[in-house]
C-alpha cells in the first residue's frame, strides 16, 4: 500500500510540526520553504528565549471570530500535549511563572531540535521555494508549483504564516494561496506591534521604562487596559501593555477611529493612597525647596521635568511660592498622561499578524470547506493571542492537529 504524499508549505513553527506530525504517522512529506532555512522566525522568539507555551492555556487569552471552535482545537493538544512534543524531541523545558521556555534559554535549540527531528524522520525540506499556486490536478491530486518545480500530493497543509516578519518569510504570499482556493480573508493588521504617537517632545523622554497602567480611549470611552513596564521611545510607546492592545488600536485606527492611550505611572495607589500621598507631600511645601525637589522620588526625572514644564513651572523656583493649580496638574499627569496614536510600526516589527482565514471556512480536522485536501495551520488563520506563549502554541496545536486530520488520523 503506497504511503500518503503530503505536502506542508512553508517551514515555520506548524509547518515544522505538521511535518514531523504526519510523517509520524507514516506519511510522505515534503516541506516546501520560501526561505533558505526552517523555522528561521522562531530565533526572534521571547527575545530570542522562545517562549513556546504557557500553562494558564484559555481561549480568552487569543483573538478569534470563532471562540467556540477554537476551544475546542485547544481541548485536543493542550499544553500537556506541547510538553510532551517537545519532550519527544529532546527540548528540556523550564518553566517562569507558569510561561515555558526551553532550558538553554535559545530559541535556536527549539529550531535546531524541530529540524533534526525532520531529518530523522526522512522529510524532504526543499527551500528557496516560494509556492505561487496550489491547485487540484486532473489526476486528482492537488498540484503545488513553486521554486520552478512541481509538485504532486494527495494533501497540502498551508502553513505560511501571515505578514508578521516577512524577512523571516511570512509575507502574505499564504492569504493570496488561500483566497486563489475561494477563501476570504479577516482583514488583517500587525499585533504585538509598539504605538507611535503624535507628541513630538517625546524624544526627551525616549528610553524611559517605567510600571504604569495604560487605558485605551476612543469615542469617548475606555476600551482596553493593561498593566506592565511601558517602554516610551522617541516616537511613542512599546512594553508588554503596549503589545497587548495594539491589535485593538489598530483595527479601531482601520476604521477610522480616533485612538489616545492615557497612562497611569501610579497605578497601585487606590484613592485613600493618593490622598495620603498629596497629604504627605503637603508638608514639604513649608520649606524653602525647588519644585523639582518637590518633586524629586515620585517617577523618573526625565518625565517629571517634562510635567513640570506641561504645567508650566521651573524647575528652580521655589515651590512655596508656585500656583496651586499648576501643581495639581503635575499631579494629574503623573496619572493621567494622554497620548494622540497615530498608527503603529510596521509587519516588519510586529510579533504576529492579526487576521487572516476565519474558522468558520475551515471544518474541525482544519480541512478547507472549499478545497477538501487542502489544511490549514498556523498563523495564516485567523487566530492570534496575547503575549506569554499563546500564539506558538497556536503554532503546535494547529500543526499537529492538521497533520493527523491530513495523515487520516485526526
Amino acid at each position: 500500500m503506497s504511503r500518503i504524499k503530503i505536502g506542508v508549505i512553508g517551514g515555520g513553527a506548524a509547518g515544522m510540526t505538521a511535518a514531523i506530525t504526519a510523517a509520524r504517522q507514516g506519511a510522505e512529506v515534503t516541506v516546501l520553504e520560501g526561505t533558505d532555512r526552517l523555522g528561521k522566525k522562531l530565533l526572534s522568539t521571547g527575545n530570542g528565549k522562545c517562549n513556546l507555551g504557557n500553562r494558564n492555556l484559555d481561549v480568552k487569552e487569543y483573538y478569534c471570530g470563532e471562540p467556540e471552535k477554537l476551544a475546542g482545537f485547544l481541548e485536543r493538544f493542550g499544553t500537556e500535549d506541547a510538553v510532551s512534543f517537545f519532550q519527544g524531541i529532546g527540548v528540556m523545558l523550564k518553566e517562569k511563572n507558569g510561561l515555558l521556555y526551553p532550558a538553554c534559554e535559545q530559541a535556536s535549540a527549539v529550531q535546531d531540535a524541530l529540524r533534526y527531528e525532520l531529518t530523522a524522520l526522512g522529510v524532504r525540506q526543499v527551500t528557496a521555494c516560494k509556492v505561487s499556486d496550489v491547485e487540484r490536478d486532473v489526476s486528482g491530486e492537488i498540484r503545488v508549483s513553486g521554486g520552478g518545480e512541481s509538485f504532486l500530493f494527495d494533501r497540502v497543509i498551508l502553513a505560511c504564516g501571515g505578514k508578521a516578519a516577512p524577512k523571516t518569510g511570512s509575507d502574505g504570499s499564504g492569504f493570496a494561496l488561500a483566497k486563489r482556493l475561494g477563501h476570504s480573508l479577516t482583514p488583517t493588521v500587525p499585533a504585538l506591534v509598539q504605538l507611535k504617537c503624535g507628541e513630538t517632545y517625546l524624544k526627551g523622554v525616549a528610553g524611559v521604562r517605567a510600571d504604569a497602567q495604560i487605558s485605551v480611549l476612543s469615542g469617548g470611552e475606555r476600551v482596553a487596559a493593561e498593566r506592565g513596564e511601558l517602554q516610551i521611545t522617541d516616537y511613542g510607546l512599546s512594553g508588554i501593555p503596549v503589545f497587548q492592545v495594539s491589535r485593538l488600536v489598530n483595527y479601531l485606527l482601520a476604521d477610522g477611529k480616533e485612538v489616545r492611550i492615557c497612562v497611569d505611572f501610579l497605578p497601585d495607589y487606590g484613592r485613600e493612597e493618593y490622598e495620603r500621598l498629596l497629604t504627605s507631600r503637603e508638608l514639604l511645601l513649608r520649606d524653602g525647596r525647588t519644585v523639582e525637589a518637590y518633586f524629586t522620588g515620585m517617577l523618573h526625572k526625565k518625565l517629571m521635568m517634562l510635567f513640570l514644564r506641561s504645567a508650566g513651572l521651573k524647575p528652580g523656583d521655589a515651590v512655596r511660592d508656585a500656583d496651586r493649580k499648576a501643581l495639581e496638574e503635575v499631579f494629574r499627569l503623573c496619572r493621567e498622561w494622554t497620548l494622540h496614536v497615530t498608527g503603529s510600526n510596521s509587519y516588519d516589527n510586529a510579533q504576529v499578524c492579526a487576521g487572516g482565514v476565519p474558522l468558520s471556512e475551515v471544518t474541525d480536522r482544519l480541512e478547507s470547506v472549499r478545497t477538501p485536501g487542502v489544511y490549514f495551520a498556523g498563523e495564516i488563520l485567523d487566530v492570534d493571542g496575547k503575549c506569554g506563549g499563546y500564539n506558538l502554541h497556536w503554532a503546535w496545536c494547529s500543526g499537529y492537529l492538521a497533520a493527523m486530520a491530513a495523515a487520516g488520523e485526526g
